[in-house]
């Protein structure tokens, strides 16, 4: 591949399996600019974002060592759609700036193919800064499965989870390419295989 590298996009819903096919692409050579690393260093102790939230939510928070109760936020803003869009005015200019520069950085180096993992692109209104979206998909009812066993919550605290989101067909019916997680490992991975030859042009 010549010229600067292709930046794609990699977005699906919670517990379809974004993470598993990055993964995969990571393998086969592409650089991932991950959103939720690029989440949690933007609230590590000391950074402004994290005194910003413990303003706007609460010394709760913030643990006794200092560092942010994720698990308390979550319960917080996947409860209230008003306090996730606090929470998002608080880190996605921050997180963005990071993506940014780590998408610059890849290119400079040469990578054959730069991926802006993005759990929230379509809801960010991110699609325009990207060359194409990978979509994964796997259906709701599966997605509910995994989300229940992954993180042990409740099925209502799941369906809350779940519906915090753009429904996954939304996702599927505005991507570029899909690659369908609902089945087996391999299956996936045969997926990403071709998927990889059409895009960047080698095996």
């Amino acid at each position: 591949m010549t010229g600067p590298a292709r930046v794609i996009g990699l977005t699906g819903g919670v517990a379809s399996g974004k993470s598993t096919v990055a993964a995969m692409l990571r393998a086969r050579g592409a650089v991932v600019v991950d959103a939720d690393e690029l989440a949690h260093r933007v609230v590590e102790t000391g950074e402004p974002a994290l005194e910003e939230i413990v303003a706007a939510f609460g010394p709760a928070m913030r643990r006794d060592d200092g560092t942010l109760d994720r698990p308390r936020l979550a319960t917080a803003v996947f409860r209230d759609p008003a306090a996730r869009l606090r929470l998002e005015a608080i880190t996605h200019p921050r997180i963005r700036v990071l993506s940014d520069r780590a998408v610059a950085e890849a290119r400079r180096a040469g990578a054959p193919l730069v991926v802006c993992d993005i759990p929230l692109l379509f809801e960010a209104h991110r699609e325009g800064d990207v060359d194409g979206v990978v979509v994964v998909y796997a259906p709701p009812a599966v997605q509910l499965r995994r989300l229940r066993a992954r993180d042990h919550l409740d099925p209502d605290e799941a369906d809350r989870r779940l519906a915090a989101q753009w429904p996954i067909a939304d996702k599927r019916a505005r991507a570029t390419w899909v690659i369908d997680n609902g089945g087996d490992r391999a299956s996936t991975r045969r997926q990403v295989g071709r998927w990889w030859e059409e895009v960047v042009g080698t095996g």
